[in-house]
């Protein structure tokens, strides 16, 4: 392998470790619709505004999600809204493991 190709991975990685917890999770697919104020995202989620923040922070640092301030209001947009077409990717292995599940559990 080369470094280029070990960097990459490296970067990749990255991305996915800012999308591995729930909470980031649903802001992503939260935003799937388009932009929103930090305020909604907060009733939302039903969390903390420290909390948000703090998950916000993680995926504005990876390039998943954009800011815009008006005035008092910051707003949060996808990035690159493709990533939602990876939540249907994990959606359909998660899909493919109960079914599997499914049938091991009616050979029994």
């Amino acid at each position: 392998m080369t470094r280029l190709n070990r960097e990459l991975f490296r970067l990749r990685a990255e991305i996915l470790k800012a999308l591995a917890h729930p909470t980031r999770l649903a802001i992503v697919d939260f935003l799937k619709t388009g932009e929103k104020c930090v305020c909604e995202i907060i009733e939302y989620l039903g969390e903390k505004q420290s909390n948000v923040s703090k998950h916000l922070s993680i995926l504005r640092q990876t390039g998943i999600v954009d800011t815009r301030k008006d005035g008092l209001n910051v707003y949060y947009i996808l990035k690159i809204p493709c990533v939602t077409s990876f939540f249907q990717c994990m959606d359909d292995i998660l899909i493919k493991n109960l079914e599997e599940n499914m049938k091991v559990l009616g050979n029994n």
